[in-house]
């Protein structure tokens, strides 16, 4: 039995953390929000009153955080996670962070005399509830198989792409050509819509052919207006796609079709408000733009 700490129970981080518990780990919880820790108490996780005391009562500190500001906070404020001893302790972090960051806080947790992966993961709240999140890894290789039984817990693939930053680095390359895609295939069915051809018809059509994704035919009953449970919503996408243009600057690069794709997500929310729906949608508000131009 280990000892692990689980930070972050959003949508994804709540429903990982009690694989750890029914795999028969010792769970220590922290949130901000102390109501999303009350489920945990209730199937005997140890509930922490700041990232200090979930750090301190763990070998294993698991972070799974809304964005780049929220990790440095739980990191590093007074009452972080590197506030206390935390010598020879291993931190997991599964947060979507620009590489950038990411080194940062490895930096920081190495000063401490304790190890850092990052492990971003690919998935939605689905998979991540029946353990199939597929990993991808930075840092150390002895690191990674150190961790490694409890990422298993949580996971159907693991990754190791490189070093400290790599496995952040490897998440915003999955992520970017399916940002794209969403808004390519509102385009696509707003061209249809011109000559009247039915979405039903031109979703079906498309997820038959080469030119669908393997998640598409799921995503179809939510680009109909089917009300589902939100998988990845717009705000998520503008935080990935403006760290995937902050990382790109980094590097030198330019990256034209990526920064279309941000300021349509953008307009989305700042438009219609739809910060909160799934990133979808973004068909039908570019339908909408479309009836307003022909109106």
């Amino acid at each position: 039995m280990k000892k692990i700490s689980f930070l972050g129970l959003g949508k994804m981080g709540s429903v990982m953390a009690p694989l750890f518990i029914e795999a028969g780990h010792q769970l220590t919880v922290f949130n901000r929000n102390k109501d999303k820790t009350e489920a945990l108490r209730e199937q005997g996780a140890m509930i922490a009153s700041s990232p200090a005391e979930a750090s301190q009562a763990s070998e294993y500190v698991f972070t799974m955080l809304s964005d780049d500001a929220a990790a440095e906070s739980v990191f590093l404020s007074e009452q972080g996670l590197l506030s206390t001893d935390v010598k020879d302790k291993l931190f997991i972090d599964m947060s979507t962070l620009k590489p950038s960051t990411v080194t940062m806080l490895a930096k920081k947790v190495s000063d401490a005399s304790a190890y850092f992966i990052d492990a971003p993961v690919s998935g939605t709240v689905a998979p991540a509830a029946k353990g199939q999140l597929m990993f991808f890894c930075g840092g150390a290789s002895e690191q990674i198989e150190r961790a490694r039984p409890l990422l298993d817990i949580l996971s159907r693939r693991i990754i190791h792409a490189g070093d400290i930053g790599s496995g952040s680095l490897l998440k915003l390359v999955v992520n970017l050509p399916l940002a794209i895609y969403w808004q390519a295939l509102a385009e696509a069915v707003s061209l249809g819509s011109s000559g009247d051809l039915s979405d039903e018809i031109m979703l079906d059509a498309i997820a038959d052919s080469s030119a669908a994704l393997a998640v598409l035919k799921m995503k179809i009953p939510v680009m109909l207006g089917e009300d589902l449970p939100v998988a990845f919503d717009m705000n998520s996408m503008v935080k990935d796609l403006k760290s995937i243009l902050v990382t790109a600057d980094e590097s030198g690069l330019r990256l034209p079709t990526t920064t279309s794709a941000l300021n349509v997500y953008i307009k989305a929310i700042e438009e219609a408000g739809m910060g909160q729906d799934d990133a979808v949608k973004v068909l039908s508000f570019v339908k909408t733009l479309e009836d307003i131009k022909t109106s």
